[in-house]
């Protein structure tokens, strides 16, 4: 009987291969899929249109604005600004209400309106076999041509930065979706600033993009999302074919998180990171990106040096460099397996 896969995205070595096999014939199309890369490129003349699409599936709490947040976080990533929202909302059986859809509905339209994203059309339906709402957003984005940002713009050289810290996202899904096994550690204070995490510091980085590259010049982003930033560097590796070292004591771990971890047992690097934004650039860029994201009060802080080599990820540590293990899966999913 062939074996199942996990609950998680899929292993990185068939996810390479499906993606291998994608047919593209359009010409327009300048970035297609690929690991680590999150958004399509397509040439539209004198500007480029830049394309999302991802699910909200940990989260049901606000899932409608969240889901406007984490593909607004991929279209950031290119320097692009994001325009056009289309979303797909499944819906189960027995337990929707017309107040459900109406909440979840008025999330997407807040949200958009906040970021000036016209919301364009979509798909929406009560399915047989779900315990929860699914959504799943498209967004596209427009850049001028000369201020794309890729993945694979990462230089032998460049510094890495990491802004505001991990694991903000999963900090507010544990909050949400756990406050039972919390309580058993935390006052119900800490449990609500945890809950509130998806605002404060909160889980977008639209503002981190834009600040970032109007300070200097920025060679690659990437949003840390499932996996979490393990997964952020290991794919950002991929994408460049660079080698990545960075410190993990650089990494900023706010001291909620921290805790919530700990207890846990959850391995911060590898929890579901949405908030934080990875990014490279010149060592001299790199300082005075820091300068202007504190400036706004945003911490940031150079976490490692992109080297020439094979897409590998190095962890230093007082006994040496070390590979730093993919994640299988999020940390996070563990928790729904209990």
């Amino acid at each position: 009987m062939p074996s199942t896969l996990p609950v998680g995205k899929l292993p990185a070595s068939l996810l390479e291969k499906l993606i291998s096999q994608a047919p593209i014939s359009d010409t327009r199309v300048l970035f297609g899929p690929g690991i680590g890369r999150d958004c399509a490129v397509l040439d539209m003349g004198e500007r480029l249109l830049v394309v999302k699409t991802d699910p909200i599936t940990f989260a049901t709490q606000e899932i409608g604005w969240y889901a406007v947040q984490v593909n607004t976080n991929d279209i950031a990533t290119t320097g692009a600004i994001p325009r056009w929202f289309m979303l797909t909302l499944l819906l189960p059986e027995s337990s929707t209400t017309p107040e459900l859809v109406e909440t979840i509905t008025a999330q997407v339209y807040s949200a958009c309106r906040e970021l000036g994203i016209s919301v364009v059309g979509g798909h929406t339906e009560i399915t047989y076999g779900l315990d929860r709402p699914i959504l799943v957003g498209t967004l596209i984005g427009e850049v001028d041509r000369d201020k794309l940002v890729t993945p694979q713009g990462a230089n032998t050289g460049d510094s890495i930065l990491l802004t505001k810290g991990v694991p903000i996202e999963a900090t507010s899904i544990i909050a949400h979706e756990f406050p039972d096994r919390l309580a058993e550690f935390l006052a119900s204070e800490e449990i609500q600033q945890a809950k509130d995490y998806l605002h404060d510091p909160g889980i977008s980085v639209l503002r981190d993009a834009q600040i970032a590259t109007e300070a200097g010049k920025v060679t690659a982003m990437h949003d840390p999302t499932e996996g979490g930033l393990a997964s952020a560097l290991w794919e950002l590796a991929i994408a460049s074919q660079r080698t990545l070292v960075f410190d993990p004591s650089l990494v900023l771990v706010p001291p909620l998180p921290a805790k919530i971890c700990q207890a846990l047992e959850l391995d911060h690097l590898a929890a579901i990171a949405s908030g934080a934004l990875l990014l490279t650039a010149p060592p001299q860029d790199a300082e005075a990106i820091c300068r202007a994201l504190h400036n706004q009060d945003i911490p940031c802080q150079v976490i490692g040096t992109v080297y020439e080599g094979t897409a590998t990820v190095w962890k230093q540590t007082p006994n040496g460099r070390q590979t730093l293990p993919q994640p299988s899966r999020d940390e996070v999913a563990r928790l729904f397996d209990n």
